[in-house]
């Protein structure tokens, strides 16, 4: 299996400009990404004659995973200075003027020190993708934009550094490396991911036997649907529009003054992805939101929450207009929505105004002639 894997990966990229994207999937720290990598590479330098390099390679001390480098050549890493403390860090331009066919990028959620070029490793695997030098990498499931809320209310882990969802599905080849919760347990007590001193607290915290089934569950589950989406995009390019014609598409409709925005957005990415449905981030902004009438701090947080709909995979509009539910509603027309995601109403609408005929943008939605599902999240409380 894993020979045809590197199989597949080699044909790519003798057939490709622009580099080829390749990722190591896994659930957890220690389930073996970093050797599985390891291992194509050395198989594909030797077997097959294609130039490897290791452009950052992470062992954390395991003896297990630095045996695997071998023969390999390793880039050196460029030394930064942060607070008075040297930090290596992938040296891009050096790969760039090295040029190999094939260049290995461990733990592609990892934070650049500040004053790098970019500040996250996964913008440094795009500029060596730009250049044609093909990439595999290696990525653990929890440092999924989308998954954010849902591995902090699975494992009450707040995960503090983050890839776009486009990172992964936009990636030519993933590999799941899977390894039971049993078999990783035992990894870990026999010191194998983590030195003496840090195995008893590392079983006892993040790694439970819970945590990691959920995490597991979790990956599977990304990887089902990552599948799914290949397939109706196969079937779709080649003609088999299957039932695409029905309004199932996903959109979340955004203010400039959502409190949960961020929320609303990972709910809408989850849901697109389960139902293997297009998603969009719809923003009308009526005369009370113009930017002379709302401050900088909000112009800012709603630049940011646009920016992450963008990141965890939406398609972004942004319309003006004092019609909100009319906008809406045309939007949901001519791009076949049928689930409309939005937070709860910022205002209460007085009783003398009701007695006007005033209603709520829920309620107008709600009664028109127009067949969509109508999800409203719960309101966050404030942490």
């Amino acid at each position: 299996m894993e020979i045809e894997r590197a199989d597949r990966f080699l044909r790519l990229i003798r057939n490709s400009r622009r580099g080829r994207l390749k990722i190591y999937l896994g659930y957890c720290a220690g389930v073996g990404k970093t050797t599985q990598m390891l291992k194509e590479a050395q198989r594909l330098k030797h077997s097959e004659g294609v130039d490897v390099a290791v452009g950052l390679l992470e062992t954390h001390g395991r003896a297990e995973t630095a045996a695997c480098l071998g023969d390999l050549e390793v880039i050196p890493c460029r030394v930064m200075r942060h607070r008075n403390i040297e930090i290596a860090e992938m040296d891009v331009p050096a790969i760039l003027a090295r040029r190999p066919q094939v260049v290995l990028v461990d733990e592609l959620a990892h934070t650049n020190v500040p004053g790098s070029k970019h500040e996250k490793r996964y913008q440094d695997v795009e500029e060596i993708l730009d250049a044609g030098i093909h990439v595999i990498s290696t990525l653990n499931i929890q440092h999924l934009e989308s998954l954010y809320e849902i591995v902090e209310k699975s494992t009450g882990v707040k995960v503090r550094e983050r890839i776009p969802d486009w990172v992964v599905t936009g990636a030519d080849e993933v590999v799941n490396v899977d390894v039971s919760v049993d078999d990783l347990r035992e990894r870990i007590r026999t010191g194998r991911v983590y030195p003496a001193e840090r195995i008893g607290s590392a079983l006892d915290n993040f790694f439970r036997a819970g945590n990691l089934q959920q995490l597991r569950e979790l990956t599977l589950r990304e990887l089902a649907a990552q599948l799914d989406t290949r397939y109706r995009e196969k079937n779709e390019a080649g003609g088999d529009s299957g039932d695409s014609v029905s309004p199932d598409q996903v959109m979340v409709c955004m203010s400039s003054l959502s409190p949960n925005a961020d929320a609303l957005l990972r709910y809408g990415s989850r849901l697109a992805g389960r139902l293997n449905r297009n998603w969009y981030v719809l923003y009308v902004q009526t005369s009370r939101e113009s930017a002379l009438r709302i401050d900088a701090a909000t112009q800012r947080r709603l630049a940011d929450t646009l920016e992450l709909a963008r990141q965890v995979g939406a398609k972004v509009f942004t319309y003006q207009g004092d019609d909100v539910v009319k906008t809406i509603l045309q939007f949901a027309r001519e791009h076949r929505v049928g689930h409309i995601i939005m937070g709860p109403s910022g205002r209460r609408i007085p009783f003398w105004r009701r007695l006007f005929g005033e209603t709520s943008l829920l309620e107008r939605l709600t009664v028109s002639n127009y067949d969509f599902k109508i999800v409203v999240t719960e309101k966050r409380r404030p942490e």
